[in-house]
């Protein structure tokens, strides 16, 4: 599958056997999120917004995907003008993929959660904060 041509696209529900899929391998890491287990799509699709899903496509295969939920419902953030993301700082390669997509590191939250599966169990984890923000939406 490397080098071959992919397309993003918008994910909707029949996508979802990939995404999870690509889900299922994080979690197998132990270094993508506090999650025990995959989501059923019903719980997933409730938390993320409509309207920001893409997927990474070659062929039919699902190479990646990005999807945004709210910070919060007040009217004050209704526009997208800043993205957050929190990542696990052994996660390395995700933190790289951020940056070099316009991502900055704002710092970092010590001991932000507790694992509570595999070998990490137990553990507490830092998690790297990183935003990166619109330089048109939102600024008046």
């Amino acid at each position: 599958m490397v080098g071959s041509p992919y397309v993003i696209d918008k994910m909707d529900r029949r996508d979802w056997k990939g995404v999870c899929a690509i889900i299922a391998e994080g979690i197998a890491t132990g270094h993508t999120t506090f999650n025990a287990s995959t989501p059923d799509w019903e719980c997933w699709n409730a938390e993320h917004l409509t309207q920001c899903r893409l997927i990474a496509r070659a062929d039919e295969a699902i190479l990646g995907w990005a999807a945004l939920v709210s910070v919060s419902g007040r009217c004050v953030y209704s526009e997208f003008w800043t993205l957050q993301a929190g990542i696990f700082p052994e996660n390395s390669a995700s933190l790289a993929l951020h940056r070099r997509h316009g991502f900055r590191e704002v710092g970092t939250r010590e001991r932000f959660g507790k694992m509570t599966f595999g070998e990490l169990e137990g553990t507490w984890r830092d998690v790297v904060l990183l935003e990166r923000r619109s330089d048109r939406a939102g600024i008046d």
